[in-house]
């Protein structure tokens, strides 16, 4: 069983220490990354009264796209690339 390492993330104003997988921590990192950008969109374009609120239209937004890709309505391109990066590295243990 692989070890899980502790990484630090800031979603909106918070830091959270988490542990992860470390075959995980590119994911979170990039994830958390989507989750602050639209938190940022979300402040300029939708009048909140805190944090809370711009979290929780983010969290609404997330699961609607998960939901999406889960009936497959549409295709995530970074869960393609991850797959075609773990694929290219299958084959070049293979030469």
């Amino acid at each position: 069983m692989q070890e899980l390492i502790p990484i630090n993330i800031v979603i909106g104003d918070r830091t959270y220490r988490v542990k992860v997988s470390p075959n995980d921590e590119e994911l979170v990192r990039k994830t958390i990354k989507i989750i602050n950008a639209k938190i940022v969109e979300f402040k300029t374009n939708f009048a909140g009264k805190d944090m809370q609120d711009y979290i929780s239209m983010v969290l609404i937004w997330y699961a609607t796209q998960a939901a999406e890709n889960k009936n497959g309505t549409d295709i995530d391109d970074a869960s393609i690339i991850d797959s075609l990066n773990k694929l290219e590295a299958q084959l070049d243990k293979l030469v």
